[in-house]
């Protein structure tokens, strides 16, 4: 159980990361990276929360956001 609170404040980490380049990247690119970051951060702290709860609609959550994270990049890459 204490592994999975690690996850959790890695991800916290990797989340705080992913803000920074989102603010200071200098390219378009480097912003669409940063949100791809943050997307499967926030897939992680559904599926951690799924986990620790015990409850399902944490997962369903979790698809939807890695949903929207793959069709907000490939509108940009379109």
């Amino acid at each position: 159980m204490s592994l999975l609170y690690l996850c959790v404040v890695l991800a916290g980490l990797a989340a705080l990361l992913g803000f920074h380049r989102l603010l200071m990247g200098p390219r378009q690119a480097d912003r669409v990276v940063a949100l791809d970051v943050l997307f499967a951060v926030a897939v992680l702290l559904c599926v951690a929360a799924a986990l620790i709860t015990g409850r399902t609609a944490f997962l369903d959550i979790a698809i939807g956001l890695a949903l929207v994270g793959f069709v907000g990049t490939l509108a940009w890459a379109r």
